[in-house]
C-alpha cells in the first residue's frame, strides 16, 4: 500500500517547470497556454503541454491527462525524445494519483528507458526519484532511500543547470518523508527541518514543509508544535487549491484524536480529508479518509459505518484488487528482466574485451619467442620479459573466472519470475474466500436490517441472536484470509531479495510445501493442460531448524521446477497415457533433516549424471535451461554445511535429496 509521504513524490515532480510552479495558480496556467497558442515550434509545443499537465498536478488528474497525451502523441510523432520521456514520466504520476499503481510504474520506466538510451542526465535523475516513490508503495524504505540519493548524485553533476538545485532539495524532503515512515524519527526531524528552512518564504511548497513536519512532531510526541504547524499548512494549502496536502494533513490530525480516543473529533477531521481528496479524485486520500471514518462510526452509528466501509472497500479494490497486484508484479519483473539484461550484455562485452587482452598478450609472446630465437645474446633479458608477460596473461584469466561468476550470480533471481504466476494463483484463492464472505455479511446485514424495523412483538431476537453470530464468525474468516493474502506477498518479498539473509527458525515442512504449491501453479500458469499427482510425507518431529529461507526456498523451487519438468516431458513422449507423480518427503535422521524429491518423469542418463551440478550443463533442449539451477543450488547447500545427492534411472525416475544440518 502507497505510503502517505508518496503525495510528497507528486507535488515534487515538476518536470520542466520551476520548483515554485508546481501546482500552479490560475495565472500561470493561462500563460502557459498562451505560450501553446503562439508556438511556433513542435518541439517548444511539447515542453510547454508537459509544462501545462505539471502545473495541474495538484488540481486537477484529468487536465494531467489531457494535456500529458497530447504532449505524449506530438513528441512520438516528430521523433522528439527528450519530450517524450518527460511526457511519459508525467502522465506516470497522473495515473498513481488515480491509483493505477501497475501502470504508473509502466510508463515511468518508459521515460527511464528512453533517458538512460539517449543519455538525458536530468530526466534520468528526475526518474530516479519517482522510483524512489515506486519502492514507497512497497514499503523498502532502504531502496526507496538508495534510488533518492542515486538521483541526487546524478542532479550533482549537472548543479548549474536551471531547476536542478530546487529538485535536489526536494529530494530531501523525500529522503525525510522515507525516513519518516521507517519511524526513523531523528533521521526523519533532520532532513524534514532542512526542507522546512529552505522553504520559508516559498507561498506553495512552505506549507508541504509544514504538513511533514508536523507529522514528524506528532510521532515525536510534540503535539502542540505538530498542531500549529498541521494548521497552518491547511490554511496554505487551502490558498493554493493544494488538495493533496489538505487531504494528508486531515487525515494526521484525525488519526491523533483516534489514538487519544476523541471520535467527534477524529470525524470531524476525516470527514474534511476526505472531502478535500474528493474534489481531486485522490484515490488514497478517499482510502485513508474514509477508513478512519468507517472504524470510528464503528461504535457510534452502524449505518454510518457500513457508508464509509463502502467507499473505503470500492476504492480499496479499485487500487489494490487482484487484477492490480499481478499488473505490479508482472511491470516490476519486466523492469528486472531488463536490468538483468543489461547487466548481462555488460558483462559479456567486458569478457570479449578480456579474451582480446589475452590474444593480444598470447601473440606478444609468440613475438618475445622469435626474438629470443633470433637474439640469444639478449636471452637473460628476453626471459624476464617473457615472465612479466606470463603473469600478466595470468592474471587476466582469473579476471576472465571472476566475470564469469558474476554471470552465475547474475542468474541468481531469475526464479522470481517461475513464482509469479503461482503467486497470483495463491492470492486470488483467499481473495475469493474474502469476496465471498463480503457478499454472504451484506445479506445477513440485509437481514438483520428487516428484523430489526419490525415491530418489537413481532421480531425474533433468536434469529437477530444468530444473525449477529453468523456476521461475527464470517468477519472472521475474513481477517484470516486477508492476512493469509499478506503473508503471500511477504514471502514474495522475502524470495526477491538479491542478499543472503540471516539464519532464522524455519519450519522446513511449511516451507517445502508453500514452494511446491508455488511451483505447481506456476507451471499451470505456463501450460493449462498440465496436471500432476502430488503427495507430501512431512515429518512432524523435525521441528524448525536454523536456515536461511530464502536461499532453501530457491533450492526447492529449482527442484520442484525441475520434476514437474521430467514428468510433462514424459508424459508429451507417451501421448498421455502416463500419470505423472511428485513426491516430497521430509524425514529428520540425526543431527541433520532430509528434504527428498522424487518424479516417475524422465530419469536421467547415467553417462552425464556426473556433470548435472556443472555450471552451465543442462539436459533441457537449447534455450530452455541455462545450465545454472542445479550449480547454484549446489553452491547453497554446500555453504548451509548441507548435501545435495540424486538418484535416477533413465525413462524411469529421478530422486533428489537434499542433506541440511540442525544446527
Amino acid at each position: 500500500m502507497i505510503k502517505a509521504s508518496t503525495i510528497i513524490l507528486l507535488l515534487a515532480f515538476v518536470g520542466t517547470i520551476g520548483f515554485a510552479q508546481v501546482g500552479g495558480t490560475d495565472q500561470l496556467r493561462d500563460s502557459l497556454k498562451h505560450k501553446l497558442a503562439i508556438a511556433k515550434d513542435d518541439t517548444s509545443r511539447v515542453l510547454i503541454m508537459v509544462d501545462i499537465a505539471n502545473a495541474y498536478y495538484v488540481n486537477s488528474s484529468d487536465s494531467i491527462s489531457k494535456y500529458g497525451n497530447q504532449a505524449l502523441a506530438l513528441a512520438q510523432r516528430i521523433r522528439f525524445s527528450r519530450g517524450e520521456a518527460s511526457a511519459l514520466t508525467a502522465l506516470g504520476v497522473c495515473l498513481q494519483t488515480e491509483g493505477d499503481y501497475p501502470k504508473s510504474l509502466e510508463y515511468v520506466y518508459k521515460g527511464l528507458h528512453i533517458a538512460e538510451k539517449k543519455n538525458y542526465v536530468f530526466e534520468t535523475a528526475v526518474c530516479y526519484a519517482w522510483i524512489g516513490g515506486a519502492y514507497w508503495f512497497l514499503a523498502d524504505y532502504s531502496k526507496a532511500v538508495d534510488f533518492y540519493n542515486k538521483s541526487q548524485h546524478l542532479f550533482e553533476t549537472i548543479i548549474n543547470r536551471p531547476r536542478v538545485r530546487d529538485w535536489m532539495l526536494l529530494n530531501i524532503l523525500d529522503i525525510g518523508q522515507s525516513y519518516l515512515d521507517w519511524n526513523r524519527l531523528d533521521s526523519a526531524y533532520r532532513y524534514l527541518s532542512e526542507h522546512y528552512k529552505a522553504t520559508l518564504h516559498d507561498v506553495f511548497w512552505h506549507p508541504v514543509a509544514l504538513y511533514s513536519l508536523g507529522d514528524c512532531l506528532f510521532k515525536q510526541g510534540n503535539r502542540d508544535t505538530a498542531f500549529d504547524f498541521l494548521r497552518e499548512s491547511i490554511a496554505g494549502a487551502a490558498i493554493n487549491d493544494d488538495y493533496f496536502t489538505q487531504a494528508e494533513a486531515y487525515a494526521v490530525i484525525s488519526r491523533f484524536f483516534k489514538t487519544t480516543q476523541q471520535p467527534d473529533f477524529s470525524i470531524y477531521y476525516a470527514k474534511k480529508g476526505l472531502t478535500a481528496a474528493n474534489a481531486m479524485a485522490y484515490e488514497f486520500g478517499v482510502y485513508k479518509n474514509s477508513k478512519l471514518l468507517a472504524e470510528e462510526y464503528e461504535q457510534l452509528n452502524v449505518q454510518e459505518a457500513l457508508h464509509y466501509r463502502k467507499v473505503f472497500d470500492s476504492v480499496n479494490e479499485s487500487m489494490y484488487g487482484a487484477k492490480k497486484v499481478q499488473d505490479l508484479q508482472k511491470t516490476l519483473a519486466e523492469e528486472q528482466q531488463r536490468q538483468q539484461q543489461i547487466q548481462e550484455e555488460q558483462i559479456e562485452k567486458e569478457s570479449r574485451l578480456k579474451q582480446y587482452e589475452f590474444i593480444t598478450g598470447l601473440g606478444i609472446m609468440i613475438l618475445i619467442a622469435f626474438i629470443l630465437y633470433k637474439n640469444n645474446l639478449q636471452k637473460k633479458q628476453a626471459n624476464v620479459l617473457l615472465q612479466h608477460q606470463k603473469e600478466k596473461l595470468e592474471s587476466t584469466l582469473q579476471e576472465l573466472k571472476s566475470t564469469q561468476a558474476q554471470l552465475i550470480q547474475s542468474e541468481k533471481m531469475a526464479s522470481l519470475g517461475e513464482l509469479t504466476a503461482g503467486i497470483a494463483h495463491e492470492i486470488q484463492n483467499p481473495l475469493n474466500f474474502v469476496n465471498n464472505f463480503s457478499e454472504v455479511n451484506t445479506e445477513l446485514i440485509e437481514e438483520l436490517k428487516s428484523q430489526k424495523s419490525k415491530v418489537t412483538s413481532e421480531r425474533d431476537e433468536e434469529l437477530e441472536f444468530d444473525l449477529l453470530n453468523d456476521i461475527k464468525e464470517n468477519e472472521q474468516k475474513i481477517n484470516y484470509h486477508g492476512k493469509r493474502a499478506d503473508a503471500i506477498v511477504k514471502g514474495m518479498l522475502q524470495h526477491s531479495r538479491t542478499i543472503t539473509g540471516q539464519k532464522e527458525p524455519t519450519d522446513i515442512n511449511a516451507l517445502a510445501d508453500e514452494y511446491l504449491r508455488l511451483s505447481y501453479h506456476g507451471f499451470r500458469a505456463k501450460d493449462k493442460s498440465f496436471n500432476a499427482t502430488i503427495e507430501t510425507h512431512f515429518d512432524e518431529s523435525i521441528g524448525k531448524i536454523e536456515v536461511v529461507p530464502q536461499d532453501v526456498g530457491r533450492i526447492l523451487l529449482n527442484l520442484f521446477n525441475n520434476a514437474f519438468y521430467a514428468v510433462n516431458e514424459k508424459k508429451k513422449q507417451l501421448n498421455g497415457t502416463f500419470e505423472p507423480l511428485v513426491l516430497v518427503t521430509t524425514k529428520r535422521s540425526g543431527e541433520e533433516v532430509q528434504i527428498r524429491v522424487r518424479d516417475n518423469g524422465t530419469g536421467i542418463p547415467q553417462k552425464v549424471v556426473d556433470k548435472i551440478f556443472q555450471p552451465f550443463f543442462t539436459t533441457k533442449p537449447t534455450g530452455q535451461g541455462t545450465g545454472l539451477g542445479l550449480s547454484l543450488s549446489y553452491d547453497i547447500i554446500k555453504a548451509l554445511g548441507g548435501e545435495l545427492s540424486v538418484q535416477t534411472q533413465e525413462h524411469d525416475f529421478s530422486a533428489f535429496t537434499v542433506s541440511l544440518p540442525i544446527r
